[in-house]
């Protein structure tokens, strides 16, 4: 091997081992947080996050969605306020999320992406996205469109979530909802069952063995790197103080 593969760190290279990747057996229901792009009184974003939510408990997932009015800008307020400190707490808590937005200028809301933007990467050493599944969701005020949802894989990608391959996308959505906002029956409903289905399978799948499908080789040198420097520095404190 070292003949072959000379730039790798033999102690931090891993082949993967299948019985760490069986599904395991947890007390809880799948935790699964629900954010939607709109705060509009008749947000049909909102209509499809609640329709999904609602699919996800009958699977038997614990769901919890955060409002995102009162949210503020990313960097325009500090990272103590409230809204920022609950929508953290959530991101941490769950299993899986679903992200359900509008199309706007054939974008994604910012709204939603403000609500992503506020969750970082890290909190020190705890990854609030990383290893958690993920499903997207858009509807359109005209004829369908995958714009959204496109953008938001390229997030879920960016936050190291693992994104169903399923998906759904809403056309004329003020047709598909009743006033109570609930979807009526068509093709387009069953497409959400699919993904909230999909979702479950993927989040029951992954949830135990996250934290080793994301356990990486170069995470593993660069940590190894970083406690020798550690230790090489006590030493030269120690030495010092002699």
């Amino acid at each position: 091997m070292a003949t072959k593969l000379p730039n790798i760190v033999q102690e931090h290279f891993q082949i993967p081992d299948l019985s760490r990747l069986q599904p395991r057996e947890m007390q809880h229901a799948p935790r699964i947080l629900v954010l939607y792009g709109s705060t509009r009184q008749r947000s049909f974003s909102r209509f499809l996050a609640e329709e999904a939510g609602r699919l996800l408990v009958a699977f038997g997932a614990e769901v919890r969605f955060f409002s995102p009015s009162g949210l503020p800008l990313p960097d325009d307020a500090p990272d103590t306020h409230p809204k920022v400190q609950e929508l953290r707490q959530l991101a941490s808590w769950c299993e899986g999320m679903v992200w359900s937005s509008p199309e706007r200028h054939g974008a994604m809301s910012g709204i939603l992406k403000a609500q992503i933007d506020w969750i970082p990467l890290n909190f020190g050493a705890v990854r609030p996205t990383q290893g958690k599944t993920l499903a997207v969701m858009q509807v359109s005020g005209g004829s369908q469109s995958f714009n959204a949802v496109n953008q938001m894989r390229v997030l879920g990608r960016w936050m190291r979530m693992i994104t169903i391959p399923n998906q759904s996308s809403v056309p004329k959505a003020f047709q598909e909802f009743d006033e109570h906002g609930c979807m009526r029956p068509s093709a387009l409903y069953e497409r959400v069952v699919d993904v909230t289905e999909e979702l479950m399978k993927f989040t029951l799948l992954t949830r135990g063995v996250s934290s080793y499908l994301v356990d990486r080789y170069s995470e593993r040198k660069e940590s190894a790197a970083e406690l020798a420097k550690r230790v090489q520095l006590n030493r030269a404190v120690a030495e010092l103080g002699r």
